[in-house]
């Protein structure tokens, strides 16, 4: 917190929150954050409304204490707490740890009717220095914003019951099952950390393990199913490989390649050839490339190798199917808008990994384990996968090889071979 100190003014602050009003007016409003020094901050959110924040390391970790709105908290305010939170950590003592406390122990009537938002707000203030960066806030804030605001914001957060949670889950819970994971989870943390504030008692109605597992269990796995993304028959295959070979363009050669390895759309538009070994007949995709965070090796089919000869003389950098641009890779809606042309409107680019494995459970003896290792799945029976430490790829290999030749039939092949 070293360097200069009450580097703004009041003068500077209106202007600041007048430029994030007006920006969100035109719909072009973002969060911005702005430093008065010795660790003082106004952050200012994307519809101009903004509060005090001071930040702090403890035990090498990066702390935010939120310190008021503004303008309620002024700039004069603001700094007199901003000095005494230096003070406190002059005399190693936590700023964040004795307002807990101070507040636990003062059990204020006014706080045991605190709302839902203003738990939200003072949760995502006390831990926006732990996230990585600004979105993952934002994240927070739009999904809480948009699914739980309307029905418990406004409401006491001790009077939030397992019926509120249920009409907050429930209408989104098969339709977009991520979604209401991840903000199941954030309303589990904020009514845990109003528990913590001794702002509610009794058990968590959002909590998982022991409680909305036996509501909607059937949802995570059964019917988080039943909306796929819309696929070609496998039977349709061999016909639909043929047609895309009379196409034209960066985007025909993509899409088989995608077809062949299984793989998915940004998995394919970004592929760099850095990943690829052409004498092993292996593309080794990053970790930080893939959904699960893990590693991939993909076997590349005889086929699959020709694609990648094919459009070896077009390279113009890192990327294997580059865009329009210099040094872009290939626009992650090129395949569908080539689908589209071909007059395949109703099925997906990603459908084309549920087409491979249907063919796979319903034409070839292929084990399970392996079709799903070529999808970068991981298993559902955790004390399986526990045991199941190797990625099978000699068996995998001989799965593509498979799929390439029910994708180009032998005695096509040598007519499509470039």
């Amino acid at each position: 917190m070293a360097g200069a100190i009450n580097k703004l003014t009041d003068t500077k602050i209106e202007k600041s929150v007048k430029a994030a009003k007006l920006a969100s007016s035109q719909s072009k409003g973002k969060a911005s954050i702005v430093g008065d020094g010795g660790g003082l901050y106004l952050q200012i959110s994307k519809t101009g409304a903004a509060s005090w924040l001071f930040r702090y390391m403890r035990d090498r970790k990066a702390v935010g204490l939120g310190l008021g709105a503004y303008p309620d908290v002024s700039l004069k305010n603001a700094r007199v707490k901003a000095d005494a939170c230096r003070t406190q950590l002059a005399e190693d003592r936590d700023p964040l740890t004795e307002k807990r406390a101070s507040q636990t122990a003062a059990k204020e009537p006014v706080q045991k009717a605190k709302t839902f938002d203003e738990c939200a707000a003072e949760y995502i203030a006390d831990h926006r220095a732990e996230w990585k960066n600004a979105k993952h806030a934002q994240q927070w804030e739009n999904t809480l914003a948009m699914y739980a605001s309307p029905v418990i914001g406004d409401k006491a957060v001790d009077a939030i019951t397992l019926v509120d949670i249920k009409k907050i889950l429930a209408p989104i819970w098969t339709r977009k099952y991520e979604t209401a994971s991840r903000l199941r989870g954030r309303i589990e943390s904020v009514l845990g950390w109003a528990t913590v504030h001794e702002l509610r008692t009794g058990d968590n109605p959002a909590r998982w393990k022991g409680h909305l597992e036996h509501l909607l269990a059937k949802s995570s796995l059964t019917l988080r199913a039943v909306k796929h993304h819309a696929a070609l028959p496998y039977a349709d295959i061999p016909a639909f490989i043929r047609a895309l070979s009379q196409q034209e363009g960066m985007a025909r050669w993509a899409l088989e390649f995608l077809i062949l390895t299984a793989c998915r759309t940004s998995e394919i538009c970004q592929a760099k050839w850095s990943e690829i070994d052409l004498k092993k007949g292996l593309w080794t995709i990053p970790e930080e490339r893939m959904k699960a965070g893990k590693e991939h090796r993909v076997p590349l089919s005889d086929r699959a190798l020709t694609v990648l000869h094919s459009v070896k003389p077009l390279a113009i950098g890192e990327f294997i199917f580059p865009g329009g641009v210099k040094d872009k890779h290939l626009s992650n809606m090129a395949m569908m808008m080539l689908l589209r042309r071909m007059g395949h409107d109703k099925i997906t680019v990603h459908g084309f990994r549920s087409t491979f494995r249907d063919w796979i459970g319903e034409t070839t003896q292929h084990e399970f384990q392996v079709a799903e290792a070529a999808l970068a799945h991981g298993l559902a029976d955790k004390v399986v996968a526990a045991y199941a430490r190797g990625d099978l790829y000699e068996k995998r290999y001989a799965l593509m090889q498979d799929w390439s030749n029910y994708c180009w039939p032998a005695e096509k092949s040598k007519a499509i071979v470039v």
